[in-house]
């Protein structure tokens, strides 16, 4: 399975019809490969994976003590500066710098001031190069910092989308508007994968069709992980269930502010269980880990 595909920065756009491609070539030569992916143009990251991998050899101590060596400051900027490094994925580069990376949630909360901002904003208000912007920010919250990059584009990404091959997956870990959960601002595709596909790609754009969008989302990506008994509503199949209103269901998260639900889910079951009624959560908590036959394998050995 090809996980979240994209071709990422610039320099790779227009090239996901040659990408795919490559796939229906391998299943045609007997290899059993689909892929994923999520319906958004940025990624998410650590900042510190915008510095080159020698800045972070041995640990984040080490990282840390290196950002604050003046002549090594300026060896790394202008490796950022530099496409030309192949023995590492110059994201600040790939994504064309200060105006695309913003920064996504801090650690410090003497630092909260800059979430929601990308660092070329940042270099403005203080008067700095992005670059310091981002040395300064990465050593001020020890490493902590995580950011968006835009690093995709949505040509790409529809191209991707309507293929039989790619399914929908968020790329993401649980996330809630309260708790442990909510503590930190996430990617929008925590929260807006699945409405996002529903509102915007099959209602407003009629990129998919209802049916085409939802084998994605369920007996898809459901099958190629050998969860047989989940994804198909079918007696005897495990009663994971979606109630949606198509005329309304939209994602609302956005880069800057993610942590919100999305609207027009009605009711969801999980485990024949309802976790959701008339679109507020309840009480209920069945859901367990599920694990396919290629992990119980690996358990064993």
């Amino acid at each position: 399975e090809v996980w979240h595909l994209k071709t990422a920065y610039r320099a790779n756009w227009g090239k996901m019809p040659a990408v795919l491609e490559r796939i229906e070539q391998a299943r045609a030569g007997g290899l059993d490969v689909s892929a994923n992916q999520y319906p958004y143009t940025r990624a998410s990251n650590n900042l510190d994976a915008c510095l080159p991998l020698w800045v972070r050899e041995g640990g984040r101590e080490r990282m840390l003590s290196r950002l604050q060596d003046p002549a090594l400051r300026e060896r790394i900027m202008r490796e950022m500066d530099d496409g030309s490094i192949v023995e590492w994925e110059n994201q600040w580069y790939g994504s064309g710098g200060g105006d695309g990376v913003m920064v996504s949630s801090v650690l410090n909360p003497a630092l909260r001031k800059y979430e929601g901002k990308t660092l070329a904003e940042i270099g403005r208000e203080e008067g700095k190069d992005p670059r310091v912007a981002l040395i300064d920010l990465v050593i001020a919250d020890k490493g902590e910092t995580s950011c968006i990059i835009a690093i995709m584009n949505e040509e790409d990404m529809r191209t991707a989308l309507k293929h039989p091959l790619v399914s929908v997956d968020t790329d993401s870990g649980a996330r809630a508007e309260d708790g442990p959960l909510s503590e930190s601002k996430s990617h929008p595709r925590a929260w807006g994968t699945f409405p996002r596909i529903l509102g915007r790609y099959v209602r407003e754009e009629r990129l998919l069709t209802l049916e085409e969008a939802v084998r994605k989302m369920t007996s898809q990506p459901a099958s190629r992980v050998r969860l047989h008994d989940r994804g198909i509503l079918r007696p005897g199949m495990a009663a994971d269930v979606t109630v949606f209103d198509p005329a309304t269901i939209r994602d609302v998260s956005t880069f800057e502010d993610p942590n919100h639900y999305s609207v027009g889910v009605r009711h969801v079951f999980v485990n024949g269980r309802a976790v959701v009624t008339d679109g507020k959560i309840t009480a209920e908590r069945p859901g367990r880990a599920l694990r396919g036959p290629g992990a119980r394998a690996q358990v064993k050995r």
